[in-house]
């Protein structure tokens, strides 16, 4: 079994007082030791989670030059298609095994950054696939909101702190398919060690093992959670922002064992992000005689663009 703990939030999100503080100490902690938790309680629904996955198998089902007219020239990767391999850990050169989806943010009352963030592509091919896509996308971002919430509040910040910041921020859903191995890796597995750029990330698809998590000993753990679970954990933004109070994990998706090589793996991360002028300045809440300021002056948007280079999505 996993040993990633397991947070309700319907704790966080009931009128009972001492239920909220139960979430915001339990995710707190986790969030403080390991970086991850398994969440119970989103707002995904059961339909929703079917339909979509219903979508995507459609969409990487799709012959190899239909999915190619969807890989957009000059965007890093940000919207539609991004082919087998194309993408790399930082610090590595072997590309990941996989292919990926990106659905973005969809603007409301805000041209600015309508205009800032690039469009959604629509899969001619499948006339639910980008519906289905939005939905999804608008629940767990909901869902995001209100694990951000109880970090304020245990961050000792007003529980709205993060609501300004992520409104049209430039999150992303990012459906990925781990297409069967056909032949010995050359020192590539499905997705190399590594951390998230974001806020916070939730996943979708960790039911099985593969996907494995580092703790503060440097041991790998499985982290495997529940049909009705998503996987949470802490991005280097909110790492930063804490001053690394809040642990953002090294975490990896290895290969299976052989006899499993034929089977594909899918896996859905909505990687939370804020909007890009948002300050990862260290919090002074976050800053003592013990816990000196860690890391330079940043805002969201130039982290950001720093590791899109580093991941090679964008040229220098």
């Amino acid at each position: 079994m996993s040993l990633v703990p397991s947070v309700d939030l319907n704790d966080f999100t009931s009128e009972n007082e001492d239920r909220k503080q139960k979430f915001i100490s339990e995710i707190g902690s986790a969030f403080e030791e390991i970086g991850f938790v398994a969440l119970s309680g989103h707002f995904l629904s059961e339909a929703l989670v079917t339909d979509l996955y219903t979508e995507i198998k459609s969409f990487f089902n799709l012959p190899q030059a239909t999915k190619d007219a969807y890989e957009i020239e000059g965007i890093g990767g940000q919207r539609g298609y991004t082919s087998f391999g194309k993408e790399h850990a930082k610090g590595r050169k072997e590309g990941d095994l996989k292919e990926f989806w990106h659905f973005g943010q969809y603007v409301e009352n805000n041209p600015r950054l309508a205009a800032e963030y690039p469009d959604n592509v629509t899969v001619a091919e499948l006339p639910n696939f980008n519906k289905v896509g939005k939905e999804t996308y608008r629940m767990l971002e909901k869902t995001a909101k209100y694990v951000l919430r109880a970090l304020a509040l245990h961050l000792k910040l007003e529980e709205n702190y993060f609501d300004a910041f992520i409104a049209n921020g430039n999150s992303i859903l990012r459906p990925i398919h781990y297409p069967p191995i056909t032949a010995e890796p050359k020192n590539a597995v499905r997705a190399a060690a590594h951390g998230d750029i974001n806020l916070i990330t939730l996943l979708m698809g960790a039911h099985g093992r593969g996907l494995q998590v580092k703790n503060l000993k440097g041991k790998w753990i499985d982290a495997i959670a529940r049909p009705d679970q998503l996987m949470i954990n802490v991005g280097d933004m909110l790492s930063r922002l804490t001053n690394n109070k809040l642990k953002s994990t090294i975490h990896q998706v290895v290969n299976p064992p052989k006899e499993q090589w034929g089977t594909s793996r899918y896996s859905i991360p909505f990687f939370m992000h804020p909007i890009s002028e948002m300050s990862l300045n260290c919090l002074e809440e976050c800053i003592d005689e013990n816990h000196p300021k860690g890391f330079e002056d940043i805002t969201a948007g130039e982290f950001l663009q720093e590791r899109l280079v580093e991941l090679g999505l964008i040229k220098k």
